[in-house]
């Protein structure tokens, strides 16, 4: 084995987790699949340089046979036919793991992603506590005394992993000198420690697939289920996918995603940061049609969005897969109910909009909002585990209906902007403290909010935008000014040393990725830089 570890993790546990035999799996995962994962990031940078010229996407034509076609995917195992609510949150730290398992969810999505800034502390301590939770001895301690255990008197929720993207890269862990991708370390590690643990009590290995461009990256992806599953002498088809329709090139393959998944696949998900960000990202180049209105106004009701959504449901009831749907962020402030309430009659409207429009379940991110979810959820289902039988007959979908952005209501302003700066800044400060959730301004936040957020002012840069509210145009003195204020702003609102550590080069960032002419394709990578 040659695999390298390149320091040591801090944490308690990690000679376990980083076994020979877990290492082994994960060199080779690696060493098998790495030369066709960088070959599918070289073609999305080649298919974006086409959408981006020729201001559009379309539905594969040679594909179209298996979008014609009559198959199904694999019927679920009965761990997961019953996914109405689902609350998301990160593997580590494990206070957080603790309350989402004791948060009486259907599912929750345990995410090494988004949610989690990798810090190699953070990577062993998500799998470890992972672990502990298959095997139900998860527990912790706080500095204060409090203890925090799992419950004995719930059900608790089915675990769905999320691994990082294919993008991201473990700087931890390198194999003849190159690091392995975060993916592959994420599901290497999980899936050596949890799977016949997890199959054990009832449920099994079960993950969400993230930022997936193409059909062909879903193929990468089942190779590497099938591999796994042969290390370790499982069945094939005892590992589940659910993949994140989050980027505009893949909402034109969510046929081919399913079925090059289809032994493995359990459904899709809405989700709409990640989305918009990918929008932005695909046809940074094409001009002023695709620029957004400030991010709080694009809901799911905008036509662009509804085309998304209901095209989701149809395409994964048709294949006899699960349709779930978006986040509900609010964390409720104890200190202002009339926010709060009113924040959860949006929540409600949202969910019910969803589950009437033929979602089988939806993301919450907080505890208190399980209990709206599921009510919302049990009256449109009621004894049912799912409504797959709704086929969705009335739905047609054009290429031109998924593009169709001049259309949803709403316009940029320099509140939106100054919105865009501030919670870019917040977010970012606070991932590279170690944090990959985080509230701000009462809702739950994780890099897909700060993606969309830097994405907007680059773009409004770019176009040359005129806000609505001011009628000032977007300049990168305006970009400066704005960001210098909001700047100042959290200065007054967070701890001294904190700002110098963490808001400081987090606010560096965030201005040289939105006044840099070539747009970054993922904050993260640079932010990786900056993280142990």
């Amino acid at each position: 084995m040659s695999i390298e570890i390149v320091r040591p993790a801090g944490v308690e546990g990690a000679a376990e987790i980083l076994s020979p035999e877990a290492l082994a799996l994960v060199e080779a995962l690696h060493r098998r699949f790495e030369p066709r994962r960088r070959e599918l990031l070289e073609r999305r940078a080649v298919r974006r340089a086409t959408a981006a010229e020729t201001g559009t996407l379309d539905f594969l034509e040679e594909t179209r046979e298996v979008r014609e076609s009559d198959w199904v995917v694999a019927e679920a195992p009965e761990a997961l036919r019953d996914r109405r609510v689902e609350i998301t949150g990160p593997a580590s730290p494990a206070k957080m793991a603790i309350n989402a398992l004791n948060s009486g969810a259907r599912v929750w999505l345990a995410d090494l992603e988004d949610a989690m800034t990798p810090t190699w502390d953070n990577v062993i301590t998500g799998i470890r506590n992972l672990r502990d939770a298959a095997r139900g001895t998860l527990a912790w301690t706080s500095p204060a005394g409090k203890e925090y255990a799992l419950r004995t008197d719930v059900r608790r929720p089915v675990v769905v992993t999320r691994p990082r993207g294919w993008h991201l890269p473990e700087r931890h862990l390198l194999v003849d000198g190159e690091p392995v991708a975060g993916a592959l370390v994420d599901f290497g590690l999980h899936f050596h420690h949890t799977a016949k643990l997890l199959l054990a009590g009832g449920h099994g290995p079960y993950y969400y697939l993230p930022k997936l461009e193409s059909h062909l990256e879903a193929r990468l992806w089942n190779d590497v289920f099938v591999f796994a599953q042969e290390h370790l002498g499982l069945p094939q088809g005892t590992i589940r996918a659910t993949v994140l329709i989050e980027t505009i090139p893949a909402a034109f393959e969510m046929d081919e995603i399913l079925y090059e998944l289809r032994e493995h696949a359990s459904g899709l998900n809405a989700g709409r940061w990640d989305y918009l960000f990918s929008l932005i990202k695909v046809f940074r180049d094409a001009g002023e049609r695709f620029v957004l209105p400030d991010r709080g106004q694009v809901a799911m009701t905008a036509p662009f969005m509804r085309a998304y959504a209901e095209l989701l449901v149809k395409t994964c009831h048709r294949r006899g897969a699960f349709a779930m749907g978006g986040m509900a962020a609010v964390v409720p402030n104890r200190n202002d109910l009339e926010v709060t309430r009113a924040a959860f009659e949006k929540v409600r409207a949202d969910k019910t909009r969803e589950a009437e429009a033929g979602f089988d379940g939806s993301w919450v991110a907080h505890p208190d909002l399980v209990p709206v979810c599921r009510e919302v959820f049990d009256a449109v289902l009621g004894d049912r585990p799912n409504q797959l039988e709704r086929q969705r007959p009335d739905v047609e979908v054009a290429a031109s209906d998924l593009l169709d952005v001049p259309s949803a209501p709403g316009e940029a302003t320099e509140a939106g902007l100054r919105t865009n700066l501030y919670v870019a800044v917040a977010y970012t400060a606070a991932w590279l403290a170690g944090n990959g959730a985080v509230a701000i301004h009462n809702l739950m936040e994780d890099a897909a909010t700060a993606e969309i957020s830097r994405s907007q002012v680059w773009q409004q840069l770019r176009n040359g935008v005129v806000l609505a509210d001011t009628g000032r145009l977007v300049t990168d003195d305006l970009v400066r000014e704005l960001l210098a204020e909001e700047v100042e702003q959290l200065r007054v609102e967070v701890d001294p040393d904190w700002f110098v550590a963490y808001y400081e080069p987090a606010a560096r960032l965030i201005g040289d990725i939105c006044l840099d002419d070539d747009y970054v394709d993922f904050l993260t990578l640079p932010a990786y830089e900056l993280v142990d």
